[in-house]
């Protein structure tokens, strides 16, 4: 074999080796954080590398990433060493058994405990009294407002409890000037999961899938009465850009949307909760970004310390990850005097608040997600009779489950190959 050939090779072994999980010196740790976000994770990876730690962490930002995980898990190769997954995916994860317990790394690393982190976010990780995650954020469901039209408008008053009600925006039918709206209809569908919960329903009865429920349709008809009176966004436009734009009113997006929203000059807006029924009843719907470790024999005692030494790294200087908009489960930053500069913040600035974020951590969850996301804004504009897209979704819900889609016994054997 000649020399050039040889080494290249060489090279081509020594790369595929380094994809599969398999190097002894180096954390392979898995995330979906294929936006901005991956950046500011870029950031903090580097940071606890410039350590020096005995184990370098590599960040493989990875699309798709559940399937590939079903199929990394079905193969037993290739499994990375440490991943962020999402609080809905952990009760599943754990009926299978493809989580390892966190108990180890709890057990070396003391400061890592519920006390050090925000309690909703330590406890979307524990099943049956097993801690299987070590949160990294809160990502929520917000409401921006526009603080120029508020004064515009006279109705700078309905934020003194924080808390914007039906009956305040369907007020304002008729009064608006021409293209103007109340509000849009961004995250339709995490709108709609909080209206639920202030409705006192839940989106499971006796552990089968509930959607075709009295809550779910009195919080669409409700959301539909603001549509049908001109007060929302047209169906099918960018209501987040209208939003950006200084013509509506109210933005329920996200939490991290905020630095999107800073970036646009002249746009006066602070961030408040997602509107309700009562001033007195309010939730935000929630989700975590949580460091977990997939079931692998091969993963060595000495790795999973140094995974550790990591995690233990992040809950101390996770403040980067508040520049990506993200509400840091850390209770070290939270209460840091730094951390008020971000309006995320408003979210932990009391008991009451922290307690609004409602993560959902029911097994079949990620199947209603879907399916309020291919249905709730046809039913949220008239495209679509509400008591028969609840119908229809419920036996999607039904179906999925039956499909078993979530099970890593359904996932393809091998990874597809990259175009």
């Amino acid at each position: 074999m000649k020399k050039g050939l040889f080494f290249v090779l060489l090279v081509a072994i020594i790369t595929l080796a380094g994809c599969s999980g398999s190097d002894k010196n180096t954390i392979e740790f898995w995330t979906p954080l294929t936006g901005e976000d991956g950046a500011y994770m870029d950031q903090l990876v580097e940071a606890y590398n410039e350590t020096e730690p005995e184990f370098k962490v590599k960040h493989v930002v990875t699309s798709d990433m559940y399937t590939k995980m079903y199929t990394v898990l079905n193969s037993g190769k290739g499994i990375p060493d440490l991943s962020i997954i999402h609080a809905d995916r952990v009760p599943s994860f754990v009926k299978q058994d493809l989580l390892e317990p966190m108990t180890t790394i709890v057990e070396q690393q003391s400061e890592l405990n519920q006390d050090n982190y925000l309690d909703v976010a330590w406890e979307s990780g524990v099943i049956d009294g097993t801690q299987y995650t070590i949160p990294l954020d809160i990502h929520s469901n917000a409401m921006y407002y526009n603080e120029d039209l508020l004064k515009e408008y006279g109705v700078e008053n309905w934020l003194d409890d924080n808390v914007i009600t039906f009956d305040e925006m369907l007020s304002m039918e008729g009064k608006l000037a021409e293209n103007q709206f109340i509000v849009n209809d961004a995250l339709m569908s995490w709108v709609i999961l909080a209206q639920i919960q202030n409705l006192g329903g839940d989106i499971q009865v006796d552990g089968e899938p509930a959607v075709n429920t009295p809550e779910m349709k009195q919080a669409i008809e409700a959301a539909k009465q603001v549509a049908d009176a001109g007060l929302m966004t047209p169906y099918g436009e960018d209501g987040y850009l209208m939003f950006q734009s200084g013509d509506v009113f109210f933005s329920t997006d996200g939490t991290w949307s905020s630095t999107g929203h800073a970036e646009v000059e002249g746009l006066n807006f602070g961030v408040t909760n997602i509107y309700s029924f009562e001033p007195d009843v309010y939730h935000n719907r929630a989700s975590s970004h949580l460091f977990a470790m997939l079931a692998n024999e091969d993963r060595t005692d000495e790795k999973e310390q140094g995974i550790g030494e990591f995690l233990e790294f992040i809950r101390q200087n996770s403040l980067v990850w508040a520049e990506a908009g993200q509400i840091v489960a850390s209770t070290d930053v939270v209460e840091s005097a730094d951390y008020d500069q971000y309006m995320q913040s408003f979210f932990t600035s009391t008991p009451e608040q922290e307690e609004s974020l409602y993560i959902y951590t029911y097994e079949y969850y990620p199947y209603i997600q879907e399916a309020l996301d291919m249905y709730v804004a046809d039913l949220v504009h008239g495209e679509m009779d509400i008591d028969e897209g609840l119908a229809e979704m419920q036996k999607f819900v039904e179906d999925k489950v039956n499909e078993g889609t979530l099970d890593v016994e359904n996932a393809p054997d091998e990874l597809p190959e990259e175009e």
